[in-house]
């Protein structure tokens, strides 16, 4: 165990230590079908109600109780029909964030790039959600895309009509993504039409978080530089928090999501000019992501 030593010179357990202890402590008190079902979110992102229900074969209010245990631990956090992993420090992994409201960044990604005219210039940064976007924009023509993000320029580099430049830097093995200040310094260099952005976190007092302080340095170069932001994230992203600032929904033109933004976004944007677009087909609110099925 860490000690640390006050200011009056007293030896104790460090505050990391005891909140490591504790937490510790909470997870032992978690039943086995709990701690399998943590297991699964961990690996999956998220787990569903009437999935878990039917693999432990016990009710689905049963499964409620759990993951309502599981939330009051913070491990959890609840959302419509189940719960994803809470974030705060890191990110859920790559292959499960892909599979994360997966019909919902796909109607993002169509309407976002609805926005895009033929024969302009864009960023695309590093997201699964910017990824659906950039799937969307593969018929476009007289394009020319800047990004840090392996994955969208796999996407388009077989588009014949569409120019892809690629950031250097280096490759952050668990989704693709290109950081540091060397694609800080490409990024620069340019000037362009529009930027598509996503983010793994809105604040309700309107501020854009992320989880990786090189990804969030690369996305303030992409805002900077761009005529145009569009900012595209899933209602989700309402129930998430994260470490670091990119910054302010303010600076965006257009906000893309699936459902309404809460009340204190919806605010923000209507009192700093940003179009809010919202996809067809997903009418429940932010508040029905909450603990309630």
């Amino acid at each position: 165990m860490f000690v640390a030593v006050s200011s009056a010179g007293k030896i104790g357990p460090s505050r990391n230590a005891l909140n490591a202890g504790s937490k510790h402590d909470m997870l032992a008190q978690l039943s086995f079908r709990q701690q399998q079902i943590l297991d699964i979110a961990r690996q999956n992102g998220r787990v569903v109600v009437e999935e878990l229900a039917a693999r432990f074969d016990v009710t689905p209010q049963t499964i409620r109780k759990d993951l309502n245990d599981l939330c009051g631990q913070r491990v959890l956090t609840r959302i419509h029909g189940g719960a994803i992993l809470s974030s705060g420090v890191e990110n859920v992994a790559y292959d499960a964030r892909r599979i994360l409201a997966q019909v919902e960044k796909e109607g993002i990604g169509r309407q976002a790039a609805a926005l895009i005219p033929n024969n302009s210039s864009l960023f695309v940064n590093i997201g699964t959600t910017t990824e659906e976007v950039a799937r969307h924009l593969v018929h476009h023509e007289g394009l020319l895309v800047i990004t840090n993000n392996i994955h969208v320029a796999h996407i388009l580099t077989p588009s014949p009509r569409i120019d892809v430049i690629i950031a250097g830097g280096m490759v952050r093995k668990t989704d693709g993504g290109i950081v540091g200040e060397s694609a800080i310094e490409f990024i620069a260099q340019f000037k362009v039409d529009r930027a598509v952005i996503g983010v793994s976190a809105i604040d309700d007092d309107g501020s854009l978080l992320d989880f990786d302080y090189r990804e969030v340095m690369a996305a303030r170069a992409i805002i900077k530089n761009a005529r145009h932001v569009i900012l595209v994230a899933d209602a989700m992203k309402f129930t998430r928090t994260a470490p670091v600032r990119i910054g302010h929904i303010s600076q965006v033109d257009y906000f893309v999501t699936d459902r309404p933004p809460p009340e204190s976004i919806a605010d923000i944007c209507l009192h700093n000019g940003v179009t809010v677009e919202i996809v067809p087909g997903f009418d429940a609110s932010p508040d029905d992501h909450a603990a309630t099925d």
